[in-house]
């Protein structure tokens, strides 16, 4: 099966007409004629069933036939994670995380980040193609980038943890998550979270964890994260 993805598609529709550029991929690159079925998600969990009746580079339209609400996880994963100094690495994160499973990402900023910029546009059209690519029928929600100060402001629901290299006192995140309920996961830059930091995480009740016995860089940590929770569940 091949995922198609647009925001506009709705239950209310009995017709559906892709973009132009989108139009262009359907019948040229992938040369779909009139009668092929495409599959077409929302991101908000809906699979719609469809039918190209319009094959034109410029315009191509879908006739919807039937569509299902997919079920939910019965847990939500957000990973609050720095921007990686190399931008593709950051990438491959966003995809890997979208693959394996996750329903919130925000960039964080921190004392030892080195990039505080991210792309953001970039980074949309990399999730919607991990997702379709997977399969799946729910685009991870990506926040806008803030300061780790700022983030600590915010309210959360269900488990909170924070990954760190420091050598203190820390319990490795697949004894201490439990299954089923929401998470919170703070990875920090190559340069680790400051003490400062870790100790504000700490008294906004984030429990520190290790992901294991060696040093991982950002998005491999972000990466392990999201696959201990996955495993758990």
């Amino acid at each position: 099966m091949q995922l198609f993805y647009s925001p506009n598609i709705s239950i209310k529709d009995e017709h559906f007409a892709f973009d132009k550029d989108e139009s262009r991929h359907i019948s040229k690159v992938l040369r779909k004629q009139p009668g092929d079925v495409l599959h077409i998600t929302n991101g908000k969990g809906y699979l719609f069933l469809t039918e190209l009746i319009v094959a034109n580079p410029k315009h191509c339209e879908v006739s919807i036939k039937s569509y299902e609400l997919k079920q939910k996880r019965p847990f939500s994963l957000h990973v609050a994670i720095a921007p990686t100094k190399m931008n593709d690495r950051y990438e491959w994160f966003l995809e890997k995380a979208t693959e394996i499973g996750i329903e919130d990402i925000t960039p964080i900023i921190c004392d030892h980040s080195e990039r505080k910029t991210i792309k953001a546009e970039r980074y949309e059209k990399i999730l919607q193609a991990a997702m379709k690519q997977s399969l799946s029928c729910f685009l991870p929600k990506l926040h806008p980038v803030q300061s780790f100060s700022d983030f600590m402001q915010d309210s959360f629901e269900g488990q909170k943890f924070i990954a760190h290299c420091e050598d203190t006192k820390k319990i490795p995140l697949k004894s201490v998550a439990k299954p089923q309920q929401d998470c919170v996961i703070l990875i920090g830059p190559e340069g680790d979270f400051s003490v400062k930091e870790i100790e504000t995480a700490i008294k906004h009740n984030f429990i520190p964890v290790t992901l294991g016995d060696t040093r991982l860089r950002t998005e491999t940590a972000g990466i392990v994260a999201c696959h201990t929770i996955a495993l758990i569940n």
